[in-house]
């Protein structure tokens, strides 16, 4: 059980990282970070298509990492 944990927690690991790597950035240097606050403040929307799903896989990914992580704690004891 203990193999197959860590064998799941290592793929998630590397697709979770992938995913991340594969999101565009959210600023673009100073004048990103002075509007994008102000985009935020607003409620100004950035994420379309395929920022939008890899948005929700990195947080799917994220969950799974955390669970994973845990139960392999859990049944190392």
């Amino acid at each position: 059980m203990h193999t197959v944990l860590i064998t799941l927690l290592v793929i998630v690991s590397i697709a979770l990282i992938v995913v991340v790597l594969l999101q565009s950035g959210k600023s673009a240097g100073l004048s990103g970070a002075i509007s994008g606050g102000a985009e935020t403040l607003f409620g100004k929307q950035k994420a379309r298509g395929i920022d939008l799903v890899l948005h929700r896989v990195t947080i799917v990914l994220s969950v799974l990492f955390f669970l994973l992580t845990l139960a392999v704690t859990y049944f190392k004891i």
